[in-house]
């Protein structure tokens, strides 16, 4: 008598699979996320520093307290780019003395005092 080959996953195996799957998932996206925020942060962060130092270069060299960021960011400036990593947004002048603030992007704001 021949009894025919049964290959292949029962359905409440590959249900089993994709609850696993689906655990993982539920565990990893928010890791993710926190990383991925806090590696804007940091971004931004950044960024609001190389402004803070491009404008102290800027007071030392002309005798001003207050610089538009046209004036230091540029390709024949003292940053040669600025990109926004979050959707932010920088201050069009910047005073010496008074903190730098991004507005908007995903984290929110972040200031660089300087």
């Amino acid at each position: 008598m021949h009894t025919p080959n049964k290959k292949g996953f029962t359905l409440v195996e590959i249900m089993i699979v994709v609850v696993i799957i689906g655990l993982l998932a539920a565990m990893a996206i928010p890791a993710f996320q926190k990383v991925r925020e806090t590696s804007q942060t940091k971004a931004i962060t950044n960024n609001l520093r190389q402004l803070a130092s491009a404008a102290d270069q800027y007071f030392i060299e002309n005798g001003v307290t207050v610089a538009a960021q046209t004036e230091l960011v540029g390709t024949d400036k003292y940053v040669k780019t600025l990109n926004p990593v979050a959707g932010e947004t920088y201050p069009a002048t910047i005073t010496q003395g008074v903190a730098i603030e991004a507005t908007g992007g995903a984290p929110g704001t972040i200031s660089v005092d300087f």
